[in-house]
């Protein structure tokens, strides 16, 4: 998340009805599309774009897959993955890439830090599905290869990758999710710098869409969170999904934690987001389209699980006006110490949840940002010019905008830092994360 140009042909096929349907509102996830260019929310103030100063040490990171300009008449023409890094230096945004044509997504890439004290930039793809490691040589980024296989089936992708100590002996270790036979392992490194890779579970025809790591029962050893379903369906029926736990350390195979029923989440976020102490699990569970109204019929739910939680009785602590949302993101937007979380909605927008008293009921739901959207509406918190408070940074992918939104003591001020250009192709960017600026190739 080793395949063969069949397997491409069709994930391309995929997204590209996807890319479609953002276009013109006729995908496999139809939703309605604002008619008119939507304003931003009240708590929202357009400026100028303005940089951040000084220059910074850490720039954003973003896998994408990429389509060259569409040809009437003709296939959508997959280009080789590509990373994308947004530095700022020198009064403005700049920008730089990287290209691996040996697959056509990036599904994510994010900073790594190896045992012997280097950091690196471990990234997932597909359509040939690799984990690889990159460090900079004398010639930019060179790639070192820890995982590759094909799976076997209709798909191969290594879909997300999380990093935690699994094994309980300080080591970096990795869980991959992958489609579509729902293969998730892990990957160990060794004291002599190999690294070892156990398939833990397997479920055919299963796509795993999502990683997480924490410790929700608080017993000091990490739990493994993953989101199996049914593969992925263009014509907007119903597919079912599951939200699973691991414990690597112990042994410790598949348990469900959140039965979802004929409903599924491809978003998941595990941590201590209400700040009593202890992890919790928040699952985005996706809504429903009515395919003749084109209506939404059961709004997108997110729910709470604590370790206690029986898997079908997760709390709701917010709903989104939306049918889909693939990103979850946890920061202090303010500084005041306490922890804010953002969902990146598909067409609705950016939306703002804060825990009240008592985390287990509804928490206050404010909409950041209308004018933002995107298939999966990558979106990160993150404290990159050190003041104290974490920026947003979104690709809204629908406006082929990179933007940043920073909160001035009062509302979140939103700024473009990347626009690409009108005669760029289509793009989908799977994640946005922090790197070291020295990583840059």
């Amino acid at each position: 998340m080793v395949h063969g140009a069949k397997s491409a042909a069709v994930f391309s096929f995929a997204i590209w009805l996807a890319a479609a349907a953002v276009a013109c509102g006729g995908d496999s996830d139809k939703a309605p599309a604002p008619t008119k260019p939507a304003k931003l929310a009240p708590g929202v103030e357009k400026q100028p774009t303005k940089a951040p100063e000084p220059d910074l040490g850490h720039a954003l990171v973003l896998g994408l897959a990429s389509f060259a300009p569409f040809e009437k008449g003709k296939p959508p023409k997959a280009l080789p993955a590509r990373m994308e890094f947004l530095s700022f230096s020198d009064g403005k945004w700049n920008l730089t890439q990287l290209e691996d044509e040996g697959s056509d997504v990036f599904h994510k890439a994010m900073a790594y830090q190896t045992a012997d004290g280097q950091t690196q930039i471990l990234s997932v793809s597909g359509s040939k599905a690799v984990v690889k490691l990159w460090s900079k040589g004398a010639d930019g980024l060179e790639a070192k290869t820890l995982w590759e296989k094909d799976f076997g089936g209709k798909f191969s992708r290594m879909r997300d990758v999380e990093v935690g100590d699994l094994f309980g002996d300080g080591s970096a270790a990795m869980a991959v999710a992958t489609h579509d036979q729902g293969i998730v392992a892990t990957i160990h490194p060794k004291p002599d710098g190999t690294f070892e890779v156990v398939e833990i579970d397997e479920e055919p025809n299963t796509f795993v869409h999502e990683i997480e790591i924490g410790d929700i029962d608080g017993d000091g050893t990490l739990e493994v969170y993953a989101t199996p379903s049914e593969p992925n369906r263009l014509d907007g029926s119903h597919q079912s999904g599951q939200v699973v736990r691991y414990i690597p350390e112990i042994g410790e195979g598949r348990k469900i934690v959140a039965d979802l029923g004929d409903r599924h989440a491809k978003e998941i976020y595990v941590g201590d987001v209400d700040g009593n102490g202890k992890d919790e699990l928040y699952v985005v569970v996706e809504g429903r389209l009515n395919k003749e109204t084109k209506s939404i019929d059961v709004k997108t739910e997110v729910r709470r699980y604590e370790a206690d939680t029986d898997p079908a009785a997760g709390v709701v602590i917010g709903e989104l006006p939306d049918y889909m949302c693939r990103f979850l993101t946890v920061g202090d937007i303010d500084g005041d110490g306490k922890l804010e979380m953002v969902a990146a909605a598909y067409s609705s927008g950016l939306w703002l949840l804060r825990p009240g008293a008592d985390p287990m009921a509804p928490w206050k739901v404010e909409l950041l940002d209308k004018n933002s959207g995107g298939f999966e509406h990558a979106a990160i918190l993150s404290d990159l010019d050190g003041d104290g408070k974490d920026e947003l940074y979104v690709a809204s992918d629908k406006h082929k905008e990179v933007r940043r939104y920073e909160w001035n003591g009062s509302r979140m001020v939103s700024e473009t830092i990347y626009k690409r250009p009108s005669s760029a192709g289509g793009v989908f960017t799977w994640n946005i994360m922090p790197v070291p600026v020295a990583l840059l190739p």
